[in-house]
């Protein structure tokens, strides 16, 4: 077998497909390996680029073949299927990944360490556990509705009423429906202690974080954002500016632009919506802090602000708002400097 130069490898859970090119882009190698010698099989090849696909274990086999001298480089998915030939199947995707790699133009993904990996994990499993808080809560509300009894929207409400109707024995709800209810309300009540655990272990990690420090004194930005945007950033090397890491976020107008005629949509929405909301919720924090001032005939604080709030929708003057936090959040990562209001 010739000098492979470059390799596009599809990565999967158990099966992977191995496509390689010699310095000539001939290909040299098509190869199906088992999760079991994956390591065994690149540790015997010389250094060659191998391009791979931003997945679930991107990040993991980034790492691992990187320690065996590989120049390993991740890809979004939607920046490799324009290179996918024919149907789609392992061969043609490895192929696909193999082409899309050598492009001069092509965007890569900043592989993230295991810390900030176990940090954004916390993030997700945190808000995994209020969407179930949630939906318990609006599970509980449907089911007594059945019985005439009503509860207001929010978590106070619901641990205030629910007590009062199991102890109320003239509210004629059957005697296994009250235990399903004690039981409902009891997984509730676990559900608000583990998600609370996690964003108290969240905090104490953004504690320790000299760059989520620096982020929490841009307005808007509190322990949770802070930390989230660490996590993601890194050093921030992998955005060219604060306007590249505002359109990974999705907080930068769609184009449907032709013929010279440049037209500019809402926000495109990409990228980590997750990290897209926790600004958007601070930004809709500051927003709400100027207008009360301003009701309240004091300054607001924040002479731009008020200007949008003038002219624009408080949703628009929140995204603009969110796109400035993260082109600051850049900046300060980037330059390594103090907020300076």
């Amino acid at each position: 077998m010739k000098q492979v130069s470059v390799i596009g490898l599809d990565l999967a859970k158990n099966v992977f497909q191995v496509h390689g090119v010699d310095e000539q882009c001939k290909v040299v190698l098509r190869k199906q390996l088992r999760r079991s010698t994956m390591l065994k099989f690149f540790a015997r090849l010389r250094p060659c680029l191998i391009g791979i696909e931003a997945c679930a274990s991107g990040h993991y086999w980034h790492r691992e073949l990187t320690r065996l001298g590989h120049d390993v480089r991740m890809m979004a998915p939607v920046f490799v299927k324009p290179y996918l030939k024919s149907n789609k199947n392992d061969r043609n995707d490895a192929e696909a990944i193999c082409e899309a790699v050598q492009r001069p133009s092509m965007r890569f993904v900043r592989p993230k360490t295991v810390d900030e990996q176990s940090i954004l994990h916390a993030h997700h499993a945190r808000r995994l556990l209020i969407q179930q808080r949630v939906a318990l809560g609006n599970h509980i509300r449907g089911m007594l509705l059945e019985f005439g009894l009503t509860i207001t929207a929010g978590s106070k409400a619901l641990n205030k009423r629910i007590p009062e109707i199991l102890e109320d024995a003239e509210n004629q709800m059957p005697m296994l429906s009250r235990h399903m209810l004690s039981l409902l309300k009891e997984q509730y009540d676990q559900l608000v202690e583990q998600a609370d655990q996690l964003e108290n272990q969240i905090k104490a990690r953004n504690q320790q974080d000299e760059v989520s420090q620096r982020l929490m004194d841009i307005p808007g930005v509190g322990p949770l954002n802070a930390s989230a945007l660490s996590a993601t950033l890194g050093n921030g090397s992998n955005f060219r500016s604060g306007r590249q890491f505002s359109a990974y976020l999705g907080l930068v107008p769609r184009q449907w632009s032709s013929g010279g005629k440049d037209r500019l949509l809402g926000i495109s929405k990409r990228g980590d919506s997750y990290l897209r909301t926790l600004l958007i919720h601070g930004a809709r924090t500051v927003i709400r802090h100027i207008r009360r001032r301003l009701e309240a005939g004091l300054d607001g604080g924040n002479v731009w602000i008020e200007n949008l709030l003038q002219r624009c929708h408080p949703n628009e003057v929140a995204v603009a708002l969110a796109n400035k936090m993260a082109r600051i959040a850049w900046a300060l990562t980037v330059h390594k400097q103090a907020y300076a209001g």
